[in-house]
């Protein structure tokens, strides 16, 4: 199983566009979309895996993306800006599906290689779409600063995702 060519697949989109793209409203459903798809693979992740380093860590995406998505939320309630849905986000909820589908195929230490290896090639996707489009497409200066703000933790997530994957045997 491939779990990266999925993430490969659902950012494909991102990849291709620019940062003149996309509008703060998009912006703002990419965003909110991109925590849920790891809100909903780190909630199944936390409630399958038995690694008593993967758990906490699955625990702590689902923590730590759904923060970031009340802070969007908060901020897009406030600005008056609705989330406008967009190849890109119903990439990222594609593939958000066909990831979880992937996952809820394996069990034990399987299950914990391919959550750990998504969460590095996703992580390190948001990380590049936020430099490459998200960051530079944002006009509104609140949704920036947003973006800006949460880039370190998704640094760390990338970072913690990597040391489990030495931890695990599969450092790359």
């Amino acid at each position: 199983m491939k779990v990266s060519a999925i993430v490969f697949a659902s950012f494909l989109v991102l990849s291709v566009a620019s940062a003149g793209e996309v509008n703060d409203a998009q912006i703002a459903s990419i965003v909110v979309t991109a925590n849920q798809v790891d809100i909903d693979a780190g909630a199944f992740a936390a409630s399958k895996s038995n690694n008593a380093e993967v758990k906490p860590f699955a625990k702590l995406m689902v923590t730590d993306h759904t923060a970031v998505n009340q802070s969007a939320i908060d901020l897009a309630t406030r600005l008056k800006l609705t989330p406008q849905d967009n190849p890109t986000s119903q990439s990222l909820k594609a593939g958000g599906k066909e990831n979880l589908a992937a996952l809820n195929s394996l069990d034990g230490a399987a299950l914990d290689r391919a959550y750990i290896d998504h969460e590095v090639a996703y992580h390190q996707q948001v990380i590049d779409a936020l430099d490459k489009i998200l960051i530079p497409g944002a006009t509104n200066k609140e949704l920036k600063a947003l973006l800006v703000s949460v880039r370190p933790a998704f640094v760390a997530h990338l970072e913690h995702a990597k040391h489990l994957q030495v931890l695990m045997g599969q450092g790359r």
